[in-house]
């Protein structure tokens, strides 16, 4: 059993030995191995940060444990006939829709209701374009778990008295009041004075657009300056992710009621929940990482056809040693596993080297962008057990050609 085990340990301090005396070969050797493994590992760090990142924007956007139905919404991509279809069967959501949800969706914590248009703000000779209109009901900062760094949301009684406040985003502020407390001040949207009561903390950009050039105001002060009969999306929230499925399966159920939809009718609204888009964002990352990560791995492919070349000539270069020792009684197994053994600790210590330079760049990255580098244990697995696996492949050959050396023509060579 002790002689078993120190072969293989002198197998493994030759082959550390073989790589120390040509340093600069074996460096050079390894930087096919190490760019792959890097490779490898950064592109599933991005993969995975880039995940996190959508996630986490759609959360603080949506809020957790959010639904909302609209007229015009999906769980799922849709077809352009799909999307006709809908468009001439879905109705518009109205007073009457929020206010039957809101009484009969007994498992909802909240309800609420939203309805948007997007207007020019124009105030002391500037202007901001694109500027999004929110009308909200005063239980939306709770619904969408929003954030407020100055003053405060609007409240049940503004929305009641449809009082002319109005709730800022960040860059409406920076615009309008960049030096200034705005909270007391005034807004003029659609040209009428606001008083602004709050302003909401910075959420960023998503896919270049900004969810920062917001302004909230009472549901009903928006009805006043933009008409009444608009579309309403409802949202709804419930008590914890456990009873999520079961809160929005009763607000659909509630709508169809009230709509009067029978049996397997189609539900005249669109539905949609902050897990279905969780989801549609893992399918979505899942199938880059299914077509970019083979691409690297070819750049391994590549590194361990160099390491066969190179163990091919340490193989002519030792030929002499080989005879030697086949000439002392070294079997062919033995000196296969030898030659195996030494160009797998070359590609292992090309991915160690690869997957240090992998955590260098994804810090680099972490530190310079917004993006959540993310070194995933899958993608370590893949990388080291890939550049192990192409050190056996590749040492293969000239493995069987040492072990396949006679030893009289291998010593009679030097």
């Amino acid at each position: 059993m002790r002689s078993y085990y120190s072969f293989y340990i002198d197998a493994c301090r030759i082959a550390l030995q073989s790589i120390f005396a040509h340093k600069l070969r074996a460096f050079l050797t390894l930087i096919g191995i190490i760019i792959g493994v890097a490779s490898v590992v950064v592109v599933g760090a991005a993969i995975s940060g880039l995940n996190t990142y959508i996630v986490d924007k759609v959360s603080k956007v949506l809020g957790a444990n959010h639904f909302m139905i609209a007229r015009m919404a999906s769980e799922g991509p849709m077809t352009e006939e799909q999307w006709e279809a809908m468009n001439r069967r879905n109705k518009r959501l109205e007073m009457g829709d929020f206010e039957w949800l809101r009484e009969h969706c007994t498992s909802c914590t909240e309800v609420g209701a939203v309805s948007s248009t997007q207007v020019t703000i124009e105030q002391d000779g500037q202007q901001f374009f694109g500027t999004l209109v929110f009308g909200v009901t005063a239980n939306m900062v709770d619904i969408e778990d929003k954030t407020i760094v100055d003053g405060r949301f609007i409240t049940p009684s503004e929305t009641q008295h449809s009082a002319m406040v109005v709730v800022i985003g960040g860059d409406i502020k920076d615009k309008f009041f960049p030096d200034v407390d705005p909270i007391g001040r005034t807004l003029k949207v659609a040209g009428l004075p606001l008083r602004v009561v709050g302003v909401e903390q910075k959420r960023g950009m998503m896919f270049g657009q900004s969810f920062d050039k917001h302004v909230y105001i009472p549901l009903t002060t928006f009805g006043r300056i933009f008409g009444r009969r608009r579309d309403l999306q409802l949202h709804g929230k419930s008590a914890d992710r456990e009873q999520f499925k079961l809160t929005i399966e009763e607000a659909r159920t509630t709508l169809r009621n009230y709509h009067r939809l029978l049996g397997h009718k189609e539900d005249d609204f669109g539905l949609v929940n902050v897990d279905d888009l969780n989801k549609q964002i893992d399918q979505f990352t899942g199938a880059i990482a299914l077509v970019v990560t083979p691409i690297t791995l070819i750049s391994l492919v590549v590194g361990g056809i160099v390491v066969m070349n190179i163990m091919l000539v340490s193989v002519t270069e030792r030929t002499f040693e080989i005879g030697l020792r086949k000439a002392l009684g070294a079997r062919r197994k033995q000196i296969l596993l030898q030659f195996l053994i030494e160009s797998s600790i070359l590609c292992a210590l090309g991915g160690l080297l690869g997957l240090g330079l992998a955590s260098g760049i994804c810090l680099l990255i972490r530190a310079t962008t917004p993006i959540p580098m993310t070194i995933t244990l899958l993608y370590i697995l893949l990388s080291l057990l890939f550049s192990g696996g192409i050190g056996i492949i590749a040492g293969l050959y000239p493995a069987f050609k040492a072990s396949r050396l006679d030893p009289i023509v291998a010593l009679a060579k030097n």
